[in-house]
């Protein structure tokens, strides 16, 4: 009997090494799990009636325990799969674990199960896992989509942020036939020449947590800003910027980026939250383009000297006209923002015109220029030019300068020099030959008479208080073509 009990061992052990059926991790799990049973009930009976059959269980080539019944471990392990079908049924998913039986007839006194045992390790050692294609930048996986269409949609989105549908077709095609020849950019007319990443991006496909398994949408963001959550801070009593920055190893004009509208001298309110994550994305969209465009050439100018013409005429000899020129160039960007731009190719398209003047250099002591100087040595404008006290302020009034002397504004010849007694006092007019005049009133003394040519800067009078003022101080008037203009708009210096 004993020798019988040993053959049957032996004989069972070899069924189990040629034998070892699993239960598989995949979705079929259920049916291996099903095609595993042997014979039509659980416990085979031999032909001696004191022999039983014993399932040896073993997770991933380890035995973990004996079971007289498998169906109870077949049952767990069906209903985990299809649980986590159910939960996952977008998704590939899996469990993390090989499940294998080994029959062997023992006698029934021999049986030692610990089904229960076994069915705890199991449900410990049962994990989900899913098909995922990884997105690894810098050889590190970073995101995980469901399959591989979805993370090329991923890297699609990323660059449709900066290309339109239609260039990013129109590469694809480039590149399928690298050896064509493209013809030249015309006007008003742009080329993608090519759309990449910052960093070499690869696929792969990996097994992970159903978990870490995100949306196009969530994995676009990802790669965009380095992260899925932005930390926020939220302001405490006492708290300013500075101390927020320094607290999460910030620069203070980085925090200000972070967050739209915040200045340094913003007042912090308690609970206000504030931005304190420096994105950093994963990879950025590097594109680059071919534009042609038309661009303005300035003109140059030119001043002739004449000395058969009055110093401060001038007259146009040739109107200036900007040319044109065409320009090809070659474009680099990142995220949008312009790093390169190189000209490739420029063509004329029309030569500028230089802008000739002529410009008198002929002095006349009588004649001025229409350059006007200060009429005093320094002082203020103490009242501007227009409406006071209801009526026209026709000039503006300087006071307080180093001394009182006051000073023709131009070369010309004195037309007035005396007291009308109009409320300006002393008062001298001169005509500069130009078309401008100028009057300098209220004059304590006059040191020219009508009829004398002044030049430009000479002594005229000593400012003073006459006629209707209230001070000491000069009015000064300047007229253009017998019109009154504002003084500020001529004089060239104080």
């Amino acid at each position: 009997m004993n020798n019988l009990k040993h053959k049957l061992s032996v004989l069972a052990g070899k069924t189990s090494r040629e034998m070892k059926p699993a239960i598989k991790k995949s979705i079929m799990a259920a049916v291996t799990v099903a095609a595993l049973s042997f014979g039509a009930g659980n416990t085979a009976f031999a032909e001696d009636s004191k022999l039983t059959t014993v399932f040896y269980v073993y997770v991933n080539d380890k035995f973990v325990g004996t079971v007289a019944d498998k169906t109870e471990v077949e049952k767990l392990v069906e209903d985990k799969l299809a649980s986590v079908q159910k939960e996952y049924k977008d998704l590939d998913v899996e469990l993390g674990l090989d499940v294998s039986f080994v029959p062997e007839q023992v006698f029934s006194s021999a049986v030692n199960a610990n089904t229960n045992e076994v069915l705890n390790i199991l449900k410990d050692e049962m994990t989900v896992q899913a098909e995922a294609s990884a997105l690894v930048i810098g050889g590190k996986p970073v995101a995980y989509l469901k399959d591989e269409e979805a993370a090329k949609e991923v890297l699609k989105t990323l660059m449709l942020e900066y290309i339109t549908e239609e260039e990013l077709a129109e590469v694809e095609n480039q590149k399928k036939s690298p050896n064509l020849t493209l013809p030249e950019v015309k006007e008003n007319e742009t080329r993608l020449l090519d759309v990449s990443f910052t960093e070499e991006v690869s696929q792969i496909e990996e097994k992970v947590e159903p978990q870490k398994i995100l949306t196009v949408e969530e994995a676009v963001q990802l790669l965009k800003k380095g992260t899925l959550e932005e930390k926020k801070y939220q302001v405490k009593e006492g708290d300013v910027l500075g101390n927020i920055a320094n607290s999460h190893d910030l620069k203070l004009t980085q925090l200000l980026t972070l967050n739209e509208g915040l200045k340094e001298d913003s007042v912090l309110k308690p609970g206000q939250e504030i931005n304190v994550t420096v994105l950093k994305p994963f990879v950025e969209i590097i594109v680059n383009r071919q534009v042609y465009a038309q661009e303005e050439v300035p003109f140059e100018r030119e001043v002739v000297e004449d000395s058969s013409m009055f110093k401060g005429d001038t007259k146009k000899k040739q109107e200036g006209k900007a040319g044109m020129n065409g320009v090809t160039f070659s474009i680099s960007e990142q995220n949008g923002k312009v790093t390169k731009k190189e000209v490739i190719n420029k063509v004329v398209l029309e030569e500028p015109v230089t802008d000739i003047t002529i410009k008198g250099t002929k002095v006349v002591p009588s004649r001025g220029d229409g350059t006007f100087v200060w009429p005093t040595n320094g002082g203020y404008v103490s009242s501007q030019q227009g409406y006071r006290w209801n009526r026209m302020h026709k000039g503006i009034d300087i006071a307080r300068p180093s001394d009182y002397t006051i000073k023709a504004a131009d070369n010309g010849v004195v037309v007035y020099a005396g007291n009308k007694g109009d409320g300006y006092g002393n008062k001298v007019i001169l005509d500069h030959r130009n078309g401008y005049q100028t009057m300098y009133a209220h004059l304590a003394s006059i040191t020219v008479s009508s009829g004398q040519t002044v030049s430009s800067g000479s002594k005229i009078g000593v400012m003073g208080r006459t006629g209707n003022s209230t001070g000491i101080h000069l009015h000064f008037e300047v007229y253009q073509n017998g019109k009154v203009i504002d003084p500020m708009s001529k004089l060239s210096r104080r």
